[in-house]
């Protein structure tokens, strides 16, 4: 009788084989971290840019499989820090990485190793637990012999620091070459348990931090150099306008784009308003296809003194 218990449980989705947990990519920027991210989940939902420290919040990617839940934890980028900002990033990506079940680091295939990334590694040698799958990215990009190089590199690079990677797997997330076979491998690596999320999650961001997220992309879009950290967006409130028929919603979102000097204003604004305006159309575009829905954006420019440096202004902002 028991045997046969036994088997009419196994025939039915055994719980026991249903794994779920945590992985995060690092790498340095540009590195395909989050191609790779929205490759994987299948829908755009990491922001996406050449500049690092964009991603400041933990976005999360949620990846649905019959077998596996796999959460996308977007640790920002970890470097030399300059600043106290800098400083609390690092110490966010060091506890992130120690929580985690799997640790992904992205290294593209058409970069040699350099010392961003030995830094890195060396960072990662020292969590000793979590296990590490090195991924190289960008494989579309290059020929077989410096795929080959890279894959020795790399093999090397955790022999030198005295630790082994779990994997080594090339991937273009571009091509969507071996991105499957990514998450085949990363899934035996996180825990048995039962999806921590409801199957039609793709991020638990919350909305407000995508929005401010999607304003700011825009608002650096052609000054990045003039401003390259120095801009911080606080969406104040998100309310659906009252007295509007059902079928026809408006959501008002207040926002303010943070600067720390009076004289970048100028370059935030532009002539007669007319950048600001061009940030918010385009803002506002990718807002309405983020949430579905029509929205009003209102949009003003503030100068808080020095934000980066301050910890007062940082926790406002919501660092």
């Amino acid at each position: 009788m028991g045997a046969m218990s036994v088997r009419s449980q196994s025939s039915e989705p055994s719980e026991a084989t249903h794994r779920a947990g945590f992985a995060c990519f690092v790498g340095r920027p540009n590195a395909g971290k989050s191609t790779l991210t929205n490759a994987l989940v299948g829908q755009k939902v990491a922001i996406t840019a050449n500049q690092p420290q964009t991603t400041r919040h933990t976005v999360r990617g949620i990846v649905h499989r019959p077998d596996a839940q796999l959460i996308l934890v977007d640790t920002p980028g970890l470097h030399k820090p300059r600043t106290l900002l800098g400083e609390r990033l690092n110490d966010v990506v060091r506890t992130t990485w120690a929580e985690v079940d799997v640790i992904g680091f992205c290294l593209p295939a058409n970069e040699k190793l350099g010392p961003g990334d030995r830094f890195i590694a060396k960072e990662l040698a020292s969590i000793k637990k979590t296990p590490k799958i090195a991924i190289v990215t960008k494989t579309d990009l290059v020929d077989s012999k410096t795929l080959a190089e890279q894959l020795i590199a790399i093999d090397q690079l955790g022999q030198e620091l005295g630790f082994e990677w779990a994997e080594i797997v090339p991937v273009s997330a571009v091509a969507d070459q071996q991105v499957g076979l990514l998450a085949d491998l990363i899934v035996p690596l996180i825990p048995e348990g039962p999806a921590l999320y409801p199957e039609g999650d793709l991020t638990d961001e919350p909305e407000q931090v995508m929005v401010a997220e999607l304003i700011r992309e825009a608002a650096l879009e052609g000054v990045r150099d003039e401003l390259p950290h120095s801009i911080a967006v606080v969406v104040e409130e998100m309310l659906p306008r009252e007295d509007r028929p059902a079928d026809r919603p408006l959501l008002d979102i207040h926002a303010f784009v943070y600067i720390e000097r009076p004289s970048q204003k100028g370059i935030i604004i532009g002539p007669k308003g007319k950048r600001l305006k061009e940030v918010g159309i385009k803002s506002r575009k990718q807002i309405e296809a983020l949430l579905g829905t029509p929205v009003f954006l209102d949009l003003h420019v503030k100068v808080a003194k020095d934000w980066q440096r301050d910890p007062r202004q940082l926790r406002k902002l919501g660092f």
